[in-house]
């Protein structure tokens, strides 16, 4: 096992920052006077340079400081970079394995891992709390198999279940149909994950045993937080350990599917903020003039599917039987036919195998869930490439309403990077205000930008990555302002954020919000993470 340290801070704590306004809509005061002069004592103390050396490193060793030093000038050398896996495989063969883990333990594994297990971990997570930064701990081992290896997986976990969006096909546009039918398909030319991806780890499908094997090592990471930490730390997991991950592409797809079926049905672009009534459905398919006798036994008991918590409106995000130990994925989704006005299930030939695969992945899930919060471990769900993500939001936020209603114990991840992350945060924002639990996230650049493009230019459907640097900026802290201004409206202990980032100008102005909008830090709505060894400054 080896485990990645996240440095986990609140800004109290943070000894170096932070220098431009984020310029909020209006002054907010802070709640109590203690609060405000925690607010006043804090903000006044901080470093705006970063450059104050002695306190970025004063929790380092001197040893630490010239290993860090050797390792950030190893890692310009482009020639190392590039041919890392050579050169590691060389000086294994050469040094044999005990001295080359002493050699690699000495250098970049020692600088930027915590431990191979954790006994190892323990005293380096003591160290930094000693210092005021909280950690996070991520199992981070990965398959050792070739790129020829990833297509023959690739190829083996191929289902016999596919989406067949027959009953509006000749209603929604063609290209949009078939741009989703491709962006959520198996590509053999990008069957290996890893590939142009640098700082994010990557499971491939190896049998229903091995994703057993990864549960529950992710929950000896979970009991290593709790230990460590004494129930104030995070544990991070992939859903693609979990499960076949081309379960979660038609999944996805089924998701995307819908969401075309609705727009075409209603006309409405974004239907996921609108709340419909059976009245109001019906009204717009008779607007939309589809043929479809409205007042037919088929359309109200379609209306009873799409309305899943019995509130009488259409619920895109009631899933909560998702997490069922008896809910089938393949009558999860049911589509009405414009044509024959019968209800059609949206994801057609699963087997009894490939539904049986897809419990096992969510009780994985839930069982790691409920191991977590019994620790007082708090749990951080990753983002994983686009083509995964709706499958993995959808079902982390179903977590996030079943165990999320005390406190934030499930966390979800959204990418800044991508387009379209501020409407998706402000939808399930949504949904976690009008249901009143606890909206925690985790939020990211992203770690797919060069993979994501390269797959949609070659496959031929929309870039989701936003158009350059500054439109992600702008992107995440336009979230951030949006969380802030959602704290505003839902009080304490309703929102958080974990600012996983290593851009100073980003820190800047989320310290600068929290100082604007009245935020203690001791209120722990956000807080701020970066992996261990980067950006210590």
């Amino acid at each position: 096992m080896f485990l990645i340290l996240y440095k986990l801070v609140t800004i109290i704590n943070l000894s170096v920052a932070l220098a431009f306004s984020a310029t909020p809509q209006q002054k907010y005061e802070p709640a109590t006077k203690e609060l405000a002069e925690e607010i006043q004592k804090c903000y006044s103390k901080l470093d705006l340079s970063f450059e104050n050396t002695k306190e970025a490193f004063k929790s380092k060793s001197n040893f630490d400081i010239v290993r860090a030093y050797v390792v950030l000038r190893l890692c310009a050398v482009q020639t190392l970079v590039k041919h890392n896996q050579k050169i590691l495989a060389t000086l294994r063969a050469t040094l044999g394995q005990t001295l080359f883990k002493k050699v690699l333990k000495s250098t970049f594994y020692g600088h930027f891992v915590a431990g191979e297990d954790p006994k190892e971990v323990e005293p380096v997570v003591a160290r930094l709390k000693r210092f005021g930064v909280k950690s996070i701990l991520d199992y981070s081992v990965e398959s050792d198999l070739s790129s020829e290896d990833t297509v023959k997986t690739a190829k083996s976990s191929r289902l016999a279940a596919e989406v067949a969006p027959a009953a509006f096909k000749d209603r929604v546009d063609s290209k949009t149909l078939q741009d989703t039918r491709q962006k959520y398909a198996v590509h053999e030319e990008f069957a290996d994950r890893r590939k142009d991806v640098v700082s994010a780890r990557t499971y491939f499908y190896e049998g229903e045993d091995v994703c057993d094997r990864n549960r529950d090592i992710f929950m000896e990471t979970v009991d290593a937080v709790a230990s460590a930490t004494q129930g104030e730390g995070f544990a991070a997991i992939k859903a693609t350990a979990l499960g076949r991950p081309t379960l979660l592409l038609k999944l996805s797809e089924s998701i995307a599917q819908t969401h075309n079926f609705f727009k075409t049905l209603t006309g409405m672009e974004k239907i996921q903020f609108s709340r419909l009534s059976e009245e109001e459905l019906v009204k717009k398919l008779k607007v939309r003039e589809f043929g479809v006798k409205t007042d037919s036994t088929a359309v109200r008991d379609w209306f009873k599917s799409v309305d899943f918590d019995g509130d009488g409106h259409v619920d895109f995000h009631g899933w909560s039987k998702i997490l069922d130990d008896n809910a089938k994925l393949g009558s999860m989704f049911k589509i009405l036919n414009i044509k024959t006005g019968n209800l059609e299930p949206l994801i057609q030939n699963l087997t009894e195998d490939e539904e049986r695969e897809f419990a096992n992945m969510v009780r994985r899930l839930v069982d790691i869930a409920e191991h977590a919060i019994g620790k007082g471990v708090r749990v951080m769900i990753d983002a994983e490439q686009t083509y995964f993500q709706p499958a993995i939001s959808r079902i982390t936020l179903e977590m996030m309403r079943r165990y999320n209603r005390e406190r934030g114990n499930i966390f979800n991840t959204y990418q800044a990077y991508l387009r379209h992350t501020k409407d998706v945060m402000e939808c399930d924002m949504q949904l976690a205000r009008r249901e009143g639990w606890h909206f925690g996230l985790k939020l990211v650049r992203g770690a797919y930008m060069e993979q994501e493009r390269k797959r949609a230019a070659a496959i031929g459907y929309p870039d989701p990555v936003n158009p350059d640097f500054e439109a992600t900026s702008k992107m995440y802290h336009d979230c951030l302002t949006r969380l802030a201004d959602e704290h505003a409206r839902r009080g304490k202990g309703t929102v958080s954020v974990v600012i996983a980032s290593h851009n100073e100008d980003t820190t800047r102005f989320a310290v600068n919000l929290m100082k604007d909008r009245g935020i203690a830090p001791s209120e722990k709505i956000m807080c701020f993470a970066q992996l261990y060894g980067m950006c210590d400054q």
